[in-house]
């Protein structure tokens, strides 16, 4: 997998404690983006000011990583005989889960861990809108 690492998100880290058998147990979770899906917060971010739009878009957007950041499985899980096969090939995805946002626009992540087990790894693979969307699952009008 592919992810944007040259560009600092510090506001998407988070540190949550679990309590597994009564020992205390950190993990923290960390959410990225992938290259589309950095090209579109790059987008939202720099047209929010003038938007009324894509300001609600890209504040719901910013809401949605605290919650999945306090809870991973926080969106819709979409079952795997329905994932497109440009994520699966791609970002050789296990789960894929979508949040709704304002105008029809959708965010899709998956959940993954580091190779040292210690961190939940979220990346959002895309933010799109209702007709991308449908184009991507294969959905008609």
């Amino acid at each position: 997998m592919q992810y944007v690492t040259d560009v600092n998100y510090n506001i998407f880290y988070r540190e949550i404690y679990f309590f597994p058998n009564s020992i205390l147990t950190m993990k923290r979770v960390s959410v990225t983006l992938t290259q589309e899906a950095d090209e579109i917060y790059q987008y939202l971010e720099s047209t929010a000011p003038d938007s009324k739009k894509e300001k609600s878009i890209f504040d719901a957007f910013k809401q949605k990583v605290e919650l999945i950041k306090k809870d991973t499985h926080y969106g819709q899980q979409i079952p795997k005989k329905l994932f497109p096969r440009q994520y699966k090939k791609q970002y050789e995805i296990t789960n894929l889960w979508r949040v709704e946002l304002p105008s029809f626009w959708r965010m899709l992540y998956t959940i993954t861990s580091d190779d040292s087990k210690i961190e939940i790894v979220v990346p959002i693979i895309d933010i799109l809108d209702h007709q991308q969307y449908d184009k991507i699952f294969g959905y008609k009008k």
